[in-house]
């Protein structure tokens, strides 16, 4: 009786590591932005300004100076026309 149940239970276990191979990987994004800064970095700082994934949960800017990288919302006036 305990051998069978070990068997089953090893049995169990080997399916479920040969079923989780076979699921699809999603998507994970880089970078995304959760805490956003309310004031406008000067343009003469700025590296280089990315959206992030459309996977993020919330949208946004990350902006990157030499020193930092800061996340902005997409809907600033200022960061529209920086991008």
């Amino acid at each position: 009786m305990r051998a069978s149940s070990l068997c089953l239970v090893f049995g169990l276990v080997l399916m479920m590591a040969w079923t989780s191979e076979a699921q699809p990987h999603a998507a994970v994004p880089q970078r995304c932005c959760f805490d956003f800064v309310d004031f406008q970095i000067p343009g003469k700082k700025i590296v280089s300004a990315a959206r992030t994934s459309s996977h993020c949960p919330v949208a946004g800017v990350v902006v990157t100076t030499p020193r930092t990288e800061f996340c902005v919302k997409p809907d600033a006036a200022w960061i529209k026309n920086l991008l």
